[in-house]
């Protein structure tokens, strides 16, 4: 959740929240994220309406992004050499002597 200053989310137990779902549930629709807890701990998140749909639109995973971007540019076809690319960019030293 891309949670901001202006959007820190309050924290309510759930006995609480029973209390004051009305305001709560506002909170929740003005882009405020209510964390609620059961004996201190964090059980769940009320968010608004807007915020579920941007978090559960089904967006594409990397790997799918980047298979369909593989086949669309024909990389294949570019003949191209990761290790002449790339080859200067590695450190070649053996690093530091670690004792365990």
């Amino acid at each position: 959740m891309n949670i901001t200053a202006k959007t820190m989310a309050d924290r309510h137990s759930i006995a609480e929240a029973r209390r004051n779902l009305p305001s709560l549930v506002r909170d929740a629709e003005n882009g405020k994220a209510v964390q609620l807890t059961r004996r201190g701990e964090l059980v769940a998140v009320l968010v608004g309406h807007r915020e579920f749909e941007r978090l559960s639109s089904g967006r594409r995973s990397f790997a799918d992004a980047y298979r369909d971007f593989v086949n669309s540019a024909e990389l294949a076809g570019l003949a191209l050499d990761p290790d002449e690319l790339f080859g200067d960019l590695r450190e070649r030293t053996p690093g530091r002597d670690v004792r365990l």
